[in-house]
């Protein structure tokens, strides 16, 4: 795996601080039934690593023991691990928002047939993949039948009640570029996908949000490969809008991976860069909120992404 964070610390980035936690997300592990162009993560079917039953309880108690409301599952596949049935129901228990990062595929997938039933069951909110209405397009980024897949993943959510009006039941779609460029504006795009997926399909949904890909792990080594890393970063930092910075996910967010450990993002726990002043990494069963509230957070220059233009976040553009 080519390694670009020498790349990336040569663009400095603002220093910025954490203001508080509102959302933990929790990296579940690295397998997918997928191997998408875009991933940051490196996931497929072929990768192993998954959170251990020790490691999921003392996420768990710190959830419990600082009162955390909103939990974001993110993987490779989330709904892969052998304990993610578990771990929504417990989590619906405590009274806690679960959204999951689903690659919509995987609930056609032998053996979860009736995960979608259980998300409806646990109100959790689904965050989908889908990074174009257009059938070539998709299959391009994310593989050969996955639009198909993905059409009949949205058809089944539709008909338990996600993304119909009045619902309960969220369903929002997740936009990601097709290579080396920026998104388009977030609005216009939701009302290009809802017109398309109902005149098409019947199918509904929430809403849409664009997510610009970051040039770390197997996209980023996909830019290097094509010569196209160091005119992307460039994309990037000429886009650069500070008005972003008050919102960027970070300052809100702490991201847990599948051994416990704490980044200040997935993109940092993807490189592996640890939190700002730390000698060692911090861990789940140990932390206090203490040891995260208000402190600066690691920056490169991979950052630039959820700052250009209209911004990105887990949750779509920022301005």
């Amino acid at each position: 795996m080519l390694d670009t964070l020498p790349l990336l610390n040569k663009i400095p980035f603002p220093a910025i601080n954490r203001k508080k936690i509102d959302i933990l997300q929790i990296n579940l592990g690295y397998r997918c039934n997928q191997q998408c162009l875009h991933c940051h993560v490196n996931a497929g079917p072929n990768r192993s690593e998954e959170m251990s039953h020790e490691v999921l309880l003392q996420t768990l108690d710190f959830i419990k023991n600082y009162q955390i409301k909103i939990v974001d599952l993110t993987g490779g596949a989330p709904e892969m691990h052998p304990e993610y049935t578990y771990l929504i129901e417990v989590l619906h228990n405590l009274d806690v928002k679960v959204i999951d990062r689903c690659n919509l595929t995987i609930l056609n997938e032998p053996g979860y047939e009736n995960l979608a039933e259980k998300l409806a069951e646990n109100q959790v909110e689904i965050m989908a993949s889908m990074p174009c209405y257009l059938e070539e397009n998709v299959n391009k980024q994310r593989g050969n039948g996955v639009f198909e897949s993905s059409i009949k993943a949205l058809k089944k959510l539709n008909q338990l009640g996600y993304g119909k009006k009045d619902s309960p039941l969220i369903l929002n779609l997740v936009y990601n570029p097709q290579g080396a460029s920026l998104s388009p504006e977030q609005v216009k795009l939701e009302k290009d996908y809802k017109t398309f997926l109902v005149d098409q399909f019947g199918i509904t949904f929430n809403q849409l949000f664009t997510i610009t890909n970051v040039p770390v792990k197997r996209f980023g080594s996909t830019l290097i490969s094509k010569n196209e890393f160091n005119s992307y970063m460039d994309l990037l930092q000429s886009a650069y809008q500070a008005e972003n910075l008050e919102a960027v996910m970070c300052r809100y967010q702490l991201s847990i991976d599948w051994q416990g450990y704490i980044y200040d993002c997935d993109f940092n726990q993807m490189l592996d860069l640890p939190l700002k002043n730390r000698d060692e990494k911090l861990h789940i069963g140990t932390v206090s909120l203490n040891d995260l509230h208000h402190r600066e957070i690691t920056v490169a220059g991979h950052c630039y992404a959820c700052t250009a233009g209209k911004g990105s976040s887990c949750g779509g553009a920022l301005t």
